[in-house]
């Protein structure tokens, strides 16, 4: 999902797609595209924007998505889906914008199609961080994501962080594109021994046929992916260490960084939604549980 070796949005922009495989739906987003929208003008370059007052008139807001699963996708049916989507369904409402539309893109190309006015809003569970922060302005997160790890049942060798991995010498593997080869070469492993795998479901299979000892990936997708096994385990979710210190990234919806309104009355509904326990509820569908419930703020991602 982004190009080999390249630790992913975690971290740093990459050309392409991003981490998390484009499945099931992708074909069908074509057809749900961009043609036939009406486009909302540019946002005034002051006093925060009008963007959302038009978009009440308009009467829908464009979603741009990336077609990951469980994140913003086309289901089976056609329909569109996926916690940022639904999410952004119950914000919108709220704000009084009773449609929300999918443009398709490549994950490397969400931020340059919002700032190009190809769509009002990414709603694709992308990662708030600092390079990020300097092209977009993020709402605050609505979940958090840790690591774990995918190993043999019983966990034989007692893997639970990338220094056990290191340390016990363990067949190490990961995703390409992953931002786990990053924790994993920061800890000591060498990066040209690392085990790159398509994703998760290709992880599963180096760990049940002995080909590594253990995948890398995030908390939800790990846990999700072994569910049907009967060799595997997933290991309790865990920060990794980045910089000297444990480490948790957050997702969050961007906006073009002149529609601060548009970001604060959406982060307005997203904390009432926190609040009531209604934004687990929209999110426990596509796997996220209590764990990934956050109170981290865009501000703190941002390093600011």
């Amino acid at each position: 999902m982004a190009p080999p070796l390249q630790p992913l949005r975690r971290f740093r922009e990459t050309p392409g797609p991003s981490r998390r495989s484009l499945l099931a739906g992708v074909a069908a987003l074509g057809a749900l595209g961009a043609a036939g929208c009406s486009r909302v003008p540019t946002a005034a370059a002051t006093g925060g924007g009008d963007l959302l007052s038009r978009l009440k008139a308009a009467g829908v807001v464009r979603l741009g998505i990336a077609g990951e699963i469980p994140f913003g996708y086309i289901d089976r049916n056609g329909d569109l889906t996926g916690e940022a989507p639904e999410l952004a369904k119950v914000i919108f409402k709220r704000l009084g914008v009773d449609r929300v539309q999918p443009v398709p893109t490549e994950f490397g190309s969400l931020i340059p199609g919002l700032n190009s006015q190809q769509f009002d809003v990414v709603a694709a569970g992308m990662y708030v961080n600092p390079e990020r922060c300097e092209q977009v302005i993020f709402s605050d997160p609505d979940y958090q994501m840790l690591d774990s790890f995918i190993v043999r049942k019983g966990n034989p060798l007692g893997l639970r962080s990338y220094q056990d991995v290191v340390e016990k010498k363990a067949k190490f593997a990961t995703g390409t594109g992953y931002a786990e080869i990053a924790y994993a070469v920061e800890a000591g492993y060498k990066e040209g021994d690392i085990l790159i795998v398509p994703d998760q479901v290709a992880g599963l299979n180096a760990v049940e046929a002995g080909r590594a000892d253990v995948f890398a990936g995030t908390a939800l997708t790990t846990r999700e992916v072994v569910k049907k096994s009967g060799k595997a385990e997933v290991t309790e979710p865990f920060k990794p260490i980045v910089g000297g210190e444990p480490h948790v990234d957050g997702g969050a919806f961007a906006f073009r960084p002149t529609e601060t309104n548009l970001r604060d009355a959406f982060n307005t509904e997203l904390r009432k939604l926190k609040e009531s326990g209604e934004l687990l509820r929209i999110l426990k569908p596509f796997g996220f549980t209590e764990d990934e419930m956050t109170d981290l703020t865009a501000k703190e991602l941002c390093g600011g």
